[in-house]
């Protein structure tokens, strides 16, 4: 490993702020080239994506293909639970799809090839403009490292593939469709090859979660689209409360977190996959519907709260090369081991209460579920740690004065049941003669001083404990046989003897005998659940995916939210905007109507400042984010069609860390809209043409709304330009519609005021 290894050194150069050839830069050498770039330090805010959600667990290697297709291939692997995605996806020149689905995985490190970066400091080689575009949009949020151009190999990775793809039905699927795509497997072989080299980490063959996802199977929502809608986090504030994520996210487990994430930043599209989003939206109608249903699925759910089946297995099934610790074989890493096992044997016993709680669903969802949940396998499982472990010492209680720690110490000291191994059992032993001995030492030393001394297990071993109301009033110091005393701010003495430290140390010998030996059955014990890992993963697939399902009817019941339909016309009867209105006074939200079709597919909202005219925009966004997620939507009645992307620009602020000032941003934006939306896009602009003077923002926004109007994609378009609702009305598709607002002049004052309705009116287009 050590000459594989060469190929990654620890050089690093920090690159300077400001300008792009020495912002990211690689040091190469004949025998050792750089592997990782220092990310500079910027006063960057963290984006919505980043900041929400579990932390940075995702490692991702990106290909960029010759020519002028722009063909990038993705490999994402998350160390911590054991999944890789796989994607091929066509890309335009702002790379707009390729940073989508970095976010959707939030990295924190992206493993790009060496030759898109610049061979020396000095070089008037240029960084690849995918290589710019990725440390524009993620700055100090992820590590970008180059990786030698010769691992990234398609026979490689479809080699990797093939080894450790675990063995289901699946399996046969994917490797055909990852069969004929070259630079999703050459992502793969240099991702699998830095893991193994630079993380110290192997997976056992059939053991890793590898899946290839299509482009088309989901809608694309941009990065500024994500922080403009606030899906994710509160512009206002960082906390993840007060946005969709927020609202939506009563889930249980780590696993339903993660994939309520994932939904809300790429929901399910396509009209083969409606059938998807029905089949949730039934789960989430019969959940509401029935109470004992519902109620029963949640009391299931609790028990696995905060329980990351996904990382479990993961963790079972990968080798650290150099686990915690030290070298391999250490007792800290037994100590890990059998303390996921025993995790297991917990987790693996939850799940036929989930499957009583699924019996007599009719909802073809939650049926699938308990069948994936009630297989074989999942019992022989359970059936084999049963045989391997212990179940009156898993069962016992906590370490009693000692504290939390010690009991879990000496669970696993007996989780392995007894006569095994005869090694085992002596090692059992002696541990237990050693804590004998600690606390006859106790007793001995509390009666010699007349102190009603007490212990604590630490990590090094027990320790003597003093509580403050037992010391003598006055009291500076102990006893002088006691040693490395020390008071702590509670007023508890803490400190040592020197007998306790020898026997400290028999303890602590003992006591990682007795670990390493059980580790050694356990190990045994883990590659024969190994076998048969891919219904693990589906088991936690199950439960994830009803873990969110309920966060859904939960918050539809909370909110009383409607079931929204889909049948190709946009149209929302009193819809609110959900987050909106739960932190406004109750009654204050004005709901509003909206309504789009092929006929009526470009929209133009005109109306003063304050009128509602951003908020109107957000919340359609919002709400069809929500219905693609397969949940309900506040309004009395919804339908919506599928879209293939959600985009737009409704920010009017600066990007002085791209160099760009509104204008430019605003031209950025529209850009990438135009280049990336189809007639089945969802399309929101608000106040474009505000970063120029007046004459140059009217013609440019009627240039824009043009190319948009030939598209037909559902476009709702903010202006202040009075004069865009008579250009454009010789399109038969415009609708011209205007944010009602009354004014009133009061018969003691000269003044006026305005009173906002929130409501929109039809305006019919008339010349100046």
């Amino acid at each position: 490993m050590s000459s594989r290894g060469a190929d990654y050194s620890s050089n690093s150069v920090t690159p300077r702020r400001n300008a792009y050839p020495q912002k990211l830069r690689s040091v190469r050498s004949a025998s050792r080239p750089s592997t990782s770039i220092s990310r500079r330090s910027t006063s960057r805010p963290a984006t919505a994506a980043s900041t929400v959600g579990e932390c940075s667990d995702y490692v991702i290697a990106v290909l960029e293909g010759r020519g002028v297709a722009r063909e990038i291939g993705m490999a994402a692997l998350n160390k911590a639970t054991g999944q890789c995605v796989i994607f091929q996806i066509p890309d335009c020149q702002t790379y707009v799809k390729t940073l989508h689905h970095l976010r959707l995985h939030n990295p924190s490190m992206i493993l790009v090839p060496d030759t898109f970066l610049p061979i020396e400091p000095t070089s008037k080689s240029k960084v690849s403009p995918l290589v710019e575009s990725i440390n524009d949009e993620f700055g100090d949020e992820a590590e970008i490292v180059p990786i030698p151009r010769k691992y990234w190999n398609d026979n490689d990775g479809l080699d990797v593939v093939n080894r450790l793809i675990i063995d289901n039905g699946e399996k046969p699927g994917t490797i055909l469709a990852l069969s004929k795509k070259y630079y999703a497997l050459s992502a793969a072989s240099a991702l699998f090859k830095f893991v193994e080299t630079r993380m110290n980490t192997t997976y056992a063959p059939r053991s890793v979660r590898i899946s290839f996802r299509s482009p088309e199977g989901t809608m694309m929502i941009d990065c500024e689209t994500t922080r403009n809608l606030e899906l994710l986090q509160s512009n206002v504030s960082k906390s993840s409360k007060s946005s969709l994520f927020g609202l939506l996210n009563h889930t249980f487990t780590p696993m339903a977190h993660r994939l309520l994430r994932i939904n809300i930043l790429a929901p399910i599209t396509g009209k083969s996959h409606q059938k998807a989003i029905e089949r949730r939206l039934e789960v989430v109608q019969e959940l509401i519907n029935d109470e004992e249903k519902y109620t029963a699925i949640r009391d299931a759910l609790k028990l696995l709260r905060n329980i990351d089946f996904d990382k479990l297995i993961a963790q079972l099934s990968a080798s650290d090369t150099h686990p915690v610790g030290g070298p391999s074989g250490n007792a800290r890493g037994a100590s890990a081991r059998v303390e996921q096992i025993m995790k297991l044997r917990n987790v693996v016993r939850s799940l036929p209460g989930v499957v009583r709680a699924l019996q007599g669903c009719r909802s073809y969802l939650l049926r699938m579920m308990a069948d994936m949940l009630d297989d074989e396998r999942v019992k022989s499982i359970d059936e084999m740690v049963s045989q391997g472990l212990n179940d009156d010492a898993l069962a016992a209680g906590g370490g009693g004065s000692f504290g939390a720690s010690f009991g879990t110490i000496t669970k696993k000291v007996y989780a392995v049941r007894a006569n095994h191994n005869r090694l085992l059992d002596v090692a059992r032993e002696t541990y237990r003669e050693n804590v004998t001995d600690i606390m006859d030492l106790l007793g001995e030393l509390s009666k010699e001083h007349d102190l009603p001394i007490s212990m604590q297990w630490q990590d090094n071993g027990f320790i003597f404990v003093l509580k403050k109301g037992d010391v003598p009033p006055g009291t500076k110091s102990l006893p002088r046989p006691f040693i490395n005393a020390s008071m702590q701010k509670n007023g508890r003495w803490l400190f040592s003897h020197l007998e306790l430290k020898k026997r400290n140390t028999r303890l602590r010998d003992s006591l990682d005998e007795a670990l390493l030996l059980s580790d050694q059955i356990v190990k045994a014990l883990v590659e024969r659940i190994v076998e048969d890992i891919g219904v693990l993963y589906k088991a936690s697939e199950a439960i994830g995916l009803l873990d969110m399902l309920w966060s859904f009817a939960h918050t539809s019941i909370l909110h009383n939210y409607t079931r929204p339909e889909f049948t190709g016309t946009l149209a929302i009867k009193a819809g609110r905007h959900p987050v909106l209105e739960t932190v406004q006074v109750a009654g204050n939200f004005v709901p509003n109507d909206t309504y789009a079709c092929d006929g009526s597919s470009f929209q133009i909202i005109e109306g003063p400042n304050m009128s509602g005219k951003s908020t109107y925009l957000r919340q359609i966004g919002t709400l069809v984010v929500m219905a693609m997620c397969g949940c309900f939507v506040p309004a009395e009645y919804a339908s919506f069609r599928i879209h293939d992307a959600l985009l737009t620009r409704l920010s009017n602020d600066d990007d002085p860390e791209r160099s760009l000032s509104t204008f430019a941003k605003e031209m950025t934006t529209s850009s990438m809209i135009l280049s990336v939306a189809t007639d089945s896009s969802l399309i929101l602009i608000d106040e474009l043409g505000r970063g120029t003077s007046p004459i140059e923002g009217v013609g440019l926004a009627h240039a824009i709304a043009e190319e948009i109007i030939k598209i037909r994609a559902f476009t709702f378009f903010t202006t202040h330009f009075h004069q865009l609702a008579y250009s454009l009305s010789k399109y038969p598709t415009v609708v011209n519609l205007h944010l009602a607002v009354e004014k009133s002049t009061r018969t003691d004052q000269s003044a006026f005021r305005l009173r906002f309705r929130h409501l929109w009116v039809i305006r019919y287009a008339r010349g100046n």
